[in-house]
């Protein structure tokens, strides 16, 4: 009985051991929409303030990009704001 229960801790230490040294998987970082969202790199270039007209009124709209974490792999992830404000049409 005692040889069936070494038999199982062994294999259970085989097995997590051969987990160990699996190849690990490189990340994709892709998006449908990159101007959203950027992983890495430097900061991405902010467009000036941009005025919208919509027929009635006028609106700006302003960009920032913003450091907003890193990836598992130390990489800089970029989110966009988008401030709009409603303006005087010129």
């Amino acid at each position: 009985m005692n040889r069936i229960c070494a038999f199982f801790v062994y294999a259970g230490i085989a097995v997590a051991l051969s987990g160990c040294g699996a190849a690990t998987i490189n990340p994709n970082y892709t998006s449908a929409k990159p101007d959203l969202m950027r992983i890495g790199g430097g900061m991405p270039d902010a467009k000036g303030p941009e005025i919208l007209n919509l027929g009635s009124y006028c609106l700006q709209v302003t960009e920032k990009w913003n450091a907003d974490g890193k990836t598992p792999d130390d990489q800089v992830i970029w989110t966009k704001d988008s401030i709009r404000r409603v303006v005087p049409c010129q």
